[in-house]
């Protein structure tokens, strides 16, 4: 059997309506790792000088941050890093909701459906939580 595969003038994002680069376009898996790094390396330290890094604190930690940030500034520390930010699907001009936020979060704290993509390119946690994580630069 031979393999299927995409045609050549199609990309992530693109049944999203979304540009194939620049400024707008699906974020690249380095990036999100990038930021996934970042996030939980801040979360860690954070642990380490007031928790004595105690992992349920740690994991906590993460989770807050990324349900405070993406909430209210559409991105984490690491997203703002990297040049990323989170979006409602429906709009992608707005931060999504608190209570998907705080979905999209829990997912990510899993790490599992982080790592697994969609067919449209995004990850699984963002499917679920109806958000989609672009490129600002």
């Amino acid at each position: 059997m031979g393999s299927v595969s995409a045609p050549a003038d199609t990309w992530p994002g693109r049944g999203l309506g979304l540009p194939e680069a620049g400024p707008g376009s699906l974020a690249s898996p380095g990036r999100r790792v990038v930021a996934l790094v970042v996030d939980w390396l801040a979360c860690s330290l954070v642990s380490y000088a007031f928790f004595h890094y105690d992992p349920v604190v740690t994991l906590l930690l993460f989770v807050a941050e990324q349900v405070v940030l993406v909430a209210t500034l559409g991105g984490s520390f690491g997203h703002a890093l990297v040049g990323l930010r989170v979006h409602r699907l429906v709009t992608t001009t707005t931060p999504p909701p608190p209570l998907a936020a705080l979905l999209r979060a829990v997912l990510v704290g899993l790490f599992v459906p982080a790592l697994l993509p969609g067919g449209d390119g995004r990850q699984l946690h963002d499917r679920l939580a109806g958000t989609v994580l672009l490129r600002r630069r």
